[in-house]
């Protein structure tokens, strides 16, 4: 729609189609900074669960690896060095926690659903 005033022409759709782009935007930023200052605690440590309970904790300055004895038998050997942790192997069918790849940041996990297994970044020892 277009209205005149003074003898210019303006576009209205225009003009609130770029503020309320602009608007969302804004919006995304604050929640992607405010979610950067929440997980600003330093992640120091690895908590292992399986079938939702605590079996081990690991800090991430230790070179370590273990075997989670993970539900009805499957397995899963945890890997941990230089700061970051990962799966390294493990008894699943479709192998995805060995492909989720290396964790280090508070609150990143690697899960593993049929072993019910999760192992997941925490930044202080629990």
């Amino acid at each position: 729609m277009l209205h005149h005033k003074n003898g210019e022409r303006t576009n209205v759709h225009s003009r609130s189609s770029f503020c309320l782009a602009a608007s969302i935007l804004l919006a995304a930023a604050v929640l992607y900074l405010g979610g950067l200052w929440l997980n600003r605690a330093p992640a120091a440590y690895v908590t292992v669960s399986v079938d939702g309970e605590e079996i081990a904790h690991f800090s991430l300055n230790e070179t370590t690896e273990y075997l989670i004895d993970g539900y009805a038998g499957g397995t899963n050997r945890l890997i941990i060095r230089d700061g970051e942790a990962w799966v390294e192997e493990a008894s699943c069918p479709d192998k995805l926690c060995v492909h989720q790849g290396r964790i280090r940041r508070t609150g990143e996990m690697i899960i593993c659903l049929p072993n019910r297994v999760v192992a997941e970044v925490t930044g202080q020892n629990p």
